[in-house]
Order: structure tokens, then C-alpha cells, then sequence
């Protein structure tokens, strides 16, 4: 045995050592943060709260789209199964749109039985962060402290996190219908997609969509 390999590691391998452990880091943070993801996903938390929050999606002059309408109807559900006496839709709108994803939501609503008195619609904020943001200012000036989230389940756990973020004592009940769940390879994008975005939001504490808007601009 030479004297460099009596002497132990040399400053090279030691920093293949740490490069090693640094990339298993963080291997396993985006692996467990995936797996998060997919986990709350499969939750359906019907627990009474004080309100129910419908998080926006795409309208068109009013009409819902349908993963939007998945979710609406998932709120419906849980407004007739009495888990809340109140559904807060949330999201703005695009400077063309006559109507706030937060008003579309609210006129399916009372169209499908829930009365106009038991929707309570906020049309701010442009991405998730922000429309929680409005989301969380209503509650708190009514006197409210818990909500039920209603997204797609891949988008549970981050909108949940950021709820909490924001003192509001929230969990999840998502959508298991509409185009986002029929199809497998869907289901993988949108997990990976939305592990980058939470990861985002954990070290910036801003949304991704501010990300993808500076690499854009």
C-alpha cells in the first residue's frame, strides 16, 4: 500500500464525497416531496369547517371549464353534505374577460342548487399564492379561522401549505373526476409539475408563476 492510500482520502475524493451527498440530498427532497404530493392527493377530508374554497380555474365569458366544473361540483357536494354553510370561490380575471373566475364560479354554484347567499365570491389574485391571499383576508374579516380547499389532487398540497402559510387552519378536499385525472401520463406531469412548484414556493415563498414570468421577460 502506497503512503497516499495509508493517508486516506485525498481533497479529490473528498469532493466527490460531498458532490455525492449533496445530489443525494436533494434526490430525496424532490422524492419526498413528490410523494407528498401524490399523497394528499389521494385524501378526501370531509371534516365540518367554516368555509369551503373553491380555488379558480379557466372560464369563458362566465362558462367554467371543465376542470373547473370538476371542482365547483366537488364543492357542491360538500355544501349539501353540510361540511360548510359558506363556498368561497376565489380568482381574478385577464384584462379581456368580462367576468372573475370567482364570479363564474359563483353563478355555477347558485345554478346548481347552492343558494347566492351561501357563495361568498373573491375575484383577485392571479395564481394561487395571490387568490389565497384575498381568500385569507376574507375569512379572517368574517370571523372564520378553517376552510376545506377544493383543487385538483395534485394541486392539494401545495395550496394547502400555502393556506397555512397564510394562518389559516385548512385541509383539502380534491377533485377525483375531470380531465386531469382520466389519464395516467397526466397524472405523472402534473405531479412533477407541481413538486417544482411547491419546492419553488418552500425557498422563495413566492409563486412559480413569478419564475416562469422573469425567465419570460
Amino acid at each position: 500500500m502506497s503512503a497516499a492510500e495509508r493517508s486516506g482520502p485525498t481533497g479529490v475524493n473528498w469532493a466527490r464525497r460531498i458532490v455525492f451527498g449533496v445530489v443525494l440530498v436533494l434526490v430525496l427532497l424532490v422524492a419526498g416531496t413528490g410523494f407528498r404530493v401524490w399523497q394528499v392527493a389521494r385524501e378526501n377530508d370531509r371534516e365540518p369547517a367554516d368555509v369551503i374554497v373553491v380555488l379558480g380555474a379557466a372560464q369563458y365569458n362566465g362558462k367554467p371549464s371543465e376542470i373547473f366544473t370538476a371542482r365547483l361540483e366537488k364543492a357542491r357536494q360538500l355544501y349539501a353534505a353540510g361540511v360548510a354553510k359558506t363556498v368561497i370561490t376565489a380568482g381574478g380575471k385577464k384584462a379581456a374577460d368580462n367576468f372573475t373566475e370567482a364570479q363564474a364560479g359563483a353563478r355555477w354554484l347558485t345554478r346548481h342548487g347552492v343558494p347566492a347567499s351561501a357563495t361568498l365570491p373573491v375575484g383577485e389574485g392571479s395564481d394561487t399564492l395571490r387568490s389565497l391571499r384575498a381568500v385569507a383576508g376574507q375569512v379572517k374579516a368574517h370571523g372564520w379561522s378553517s376552510a376545506v380547499l377544493v383543487s385538483d389532487p395534485w394541486h392539494s398540497f401545495r395550496s394547502r401549505t400555502m393556506a397555512q402559510d397564510l394562518g389559516l387552519e385548512a385541509w383539502t378536499a380534491p377533485t377525483h373526476s375531470g380531465p386531469i385525472v382520466q389519464e395516467r401520463s397526466t397524472q405523472v406531469r402534473y405531479i412533477f409539475r407541481e413538486t417544482g412548484a411547491l419546492l419553488f414556493y418552500e425557498l422563495t415563498k413566492s409563486p412559480a408563476d413569478d419564475l416562469f414570468a422573469a425567465m419570460l421577460g
